[in-house]
């Protein structure tokens, strides 16, 4: 670790510029969405987000940024450029903990604590359109690069459901560790993934055949998770052990923990 940035009482969810030059962080205990200068490594500002806020994502052009609000069971989208709050959009499953852009930006899936679907939102009308069941407790959302394809990660049920995007519907059921809980998609979309959180593993997922090609072990309580822009890393978030796991994709083998401050809960990579 080389060094550290006050991002706020209690971090969560997190999402990085295009370009890297602003992070964005969601502070649950201020219940706000701090902007990182990340030359700086300083806040340059703070946006008022809904209560209990947790996930965040940009869209792929940088344009728009989501944050999930869990007590106000609520997305709240914003323009990145000017910090504007364009809308805060109602969400039919409680606790909304991810809200993630599909590649085109058209629509926003977010996951729900007590739900037992992905809800849907239009981006452009500003409004949830409909609801795809999967199993209890969805967590983790990534979409293929192509936008074809997004994977949910059910924790309760201990798995990993194929959401068909442009028929809204679930077309594959896969059976993950114990608590499945974050996901991650490589660039070149041939796997997925996937923490599981009382496993203390990630399971690695074949797209093509959606068979678990590997189980890695990592730290304890694996959370959310990033994978570098040559997919040739996977780092983890290991909540309970206060640690970052490095997972070498070509081996399918952890190859080093890096210490970390406490309960850490996601990863971005620049």
């Amino acid at each position: 670790m080389v060094g550290e940035i006050a991002a706020g009482k209690r971090p969560r969810g997190m999402a990085l510029s295009p370009d890297g030059g602003r992070l964005y962080v969601s502070d649950q205990s201020a219940n706000a969405l701090q902007v990182i200068d990340t030359a700086e490594r300083r806040v340059e500002r703070s946006i008022a987000l809904g209560e209990s806020p947790e996930g965040v994502s940009i869209s792929r052009d940088g344009a728009l940024i989501a944050a999930a609000s869990e007590l106000a069971n609520a997305v709240v989208l914003i323009e990145a450029a000017s910090g504007k709050v364009l809308a805060t959009i109602k969400t039919e499953g409680k606790n909304p903990e991810h809200a993630v852009f599909s590649p085109d930006a058209r629509w926003l899936y977010v996951s729900a604590e007590d739900a037992s679907q992905v809800d849907v939102i239009d981006v452009p009308a500003r409004r949830q359109v409909t609801r795809i069941a999967v199993a209890r407790r969805p967590r983790g959302i990534a979409f293929t690069p192509d936008g074809k394809r997004a994977y949910v990660a059910c924790e309760l049920d201990s798995r990993i459901f194929a959401i068909d995007v442009q028929a809204q519907r679930a077309v594959a059921e896969i059976r993950g560790g114990n608590f499945s809980n974050g996901v991650v998609i490589s660039p070149d979309g041939a796997r997925v993934y996937v923490s599981n959180g009382r496993d203390a593993s990630v399971s690695v997922i074949d797209t093509g055949t959606h068979q678990v090609l590997a189980t890695v072990p990592v730290g304890q309580r694996p959370w959310n998770m990033a994978i570098t822009p040559d997919g040739f890393k996977v780092y983890v978030a290991n909540g309970r052990s206060n640690s970052v796991s490095v997972i070498d994709t070509r081996s399918n083998q952890r190859i080093v923990d890096i210490l970390v401050g406490e309960l850490p809960w996601g990863v971005v990579i620049r």
